[in-house]
């Protein structure tokens, strides 16, 4: 007779979609780094060779909380919240653009002591990390790029359009702004996001601190700071890989592949059935494709 005991890692929420993953525990940012009088908040965890993990935008260091542990068993992971994101500081009149998340993330690396990290980078993480390689002169072992933000044009309808209202969009009511949010991360994803994972990328962009700053990112995006390091892109001498979502729909896998021709004499891994936020949609191929370059 059956006792009814059910496999650990079924899900009964989540059986008939999403390939059954349970919710990923969240990653503990349980340090903090003063970064010109701010408050960036970090962890780490594992141990062996340092890598690191960059999030982009509107996400946190969470969108790596299924990637991480995996690889903790060969590598210390280190991975923090940019600034004006997730747990990281947030405040009227910040910077939070591209143009100082390159300083910040030179200067973790710096209080670390980290040399030559592998590195895993998404979207604004993907040009954070190429702008701290070519303008901070920080090499890396390697570096593995998930539909990064690299080459014009980009920016959304919606980049667009806030970019010119950014007042009249922080001062709308709450249930409004929670609408746009939800449907604005809905949209970086082919598959339906699960509650948990939408509520968790939510969260930080809630309440008056954190609509503001949601409406504060969009409004300082701008295409010169990638336009700056565009010119400067060519093969590096350590592995670089791309990996970019078929259904990317934020940014297409055309403008992966122009980026690829630039970095990777045109190799580039098409993932299928993932959008823009592979992490959800896919994270086995970043798994894989990391083992692979950490080989």
């Amino acid at each position: 007779m059956s006792l009814g005991i059910v496999p650990p890692w079924h899900d009964f929420r989540n059986h008939h979609h999403h390939r059954g993953y349970q919710e990923a525990p969240m990653l503990k940012l349980d340090q903090s780094f003063r970064f010109e009088g701010q408050d960036v908040a970090w962890g780490r965890i594992g141990e062996g060779a340092p890598l690191v993990m960059l999030h982009g935008t509107p996400f946190s260091s969470q969108v790596w909380r299924r990637i991480a542990p995996l690889i903790a068993s060969r590598r210390t992971v280190y991975f923090f919240d940019l600034l004006g994101y997730g747990q990281s500081a947030k405040a009227d009149g910040q910077d939070v653009s591209l143009g100082v998340q390159n300083k910040l993330f030179a200067s973790l690396l710096k209080e670390w002591g980290v040399k030559e990290p592998d590195v895993l980078c998404h979207d604004f993480g993907g040009s954070t990390a190429l702008r701290t390689h070519y303008l901070n002169d920080v090499r890396y072992r390697s570096l593995l790029l998930v539909d990064p933000v690299a080459v014009a044009p980009w920016g959304s309808a919606l980049v667009q359009h806030v970019r010119k209202h950014e007042a009249a969009f922080a001062g709308a009511p709450d249930y409004i702004h929670e609408s746009i949010l939800r449907a604005y991360l809905q949209g970086a994803a082919f598959q339906t996001l699960r509650s948990e994972a939408l509520d968790l990328y939510m969260q930080p962009w809630l309440g008056p601190v954190g609509k503001p700053a949601f409406y504060r990112q969009i409004a300082q995006m701008d295409q010169k700071f990638t336009d700056e390091v565009e010119k400067l892109y060519r093969p590096m001498n350590f592995p670089v890989r791309i990996l970019w979502g078929r259904e990317d729909e934020w940014i297409p896998i055309a403008q992966g592949q122009k980026l690829s021709e630039k970095l990777t004499n045109g190799v580039m891994t098409a993932v299928p059935q993932a959008g823009h936020l592979v992490q959800e949609d896919a994270p086995e191929m970043i798994v894989a494709a990391l083992f692979d370059t950490l080989q």
